[in-house]
């Protein structure tokens, strides 16, 4: 296995993600925003994963898991951000709890959360591990 074509790819669909969630909260769309902001954290991270570990990231959506197994140091903060983060992905997705979700993902919620992606996003790209 090519492990650097599988970060790359990775990295790819994380950049493409989070421009597509800049895309939905320009268009209102908010609950798929977050959605896609999840989505884009997730991929990062395992680009991450899979630089440092040299094997598959695991199939999870669980953004604090993949934290941990990057080895990179988060504050409690930014590990709090990225466990709420992680719950746009099941939220977003099944019916039971959709309507909770859309309750909630408003301009001002998703505009913040939106931010908190980027900035993490940010963070990780710059301590994205050497080879």
């Amino acid at each position: 296995m090519d492990y650097n074509k599988l970060i790359e790819y990775w990295k790819f669909h994380a950049n493409y993600d989070l421009k597509t969630a800049e895309s939905l909260f320009k268009s209102k769309r908010y609950p798929y925003c977050l959605f896609m902001c999840q989505l884009a954290l997730e991929k990062i991270l395992k680009a991450i994963v899979v630089q440092k570990t040299k094997t598959h990231a695991p199939y999870t959506h669980d953004l604090v898991r993949l934290a941990r197994i990057t080895g990179i140091e988060f504050s409690k903060e930014q590990m709090d951000c990225l466990k709420e983060i992680s719950g746009f992905n099941i939220e977003a997705r099944y019916d039971n709890i959709k309507m909770e979700f859309y309750k909630k993902a408003r301009k001002k919620f998703t505009e913040s959360y939106f931010k908190i992606t980027n900035e993490l996003y940010l963070w990780l790209e710059k301590n994205f591990p050497k080879k």
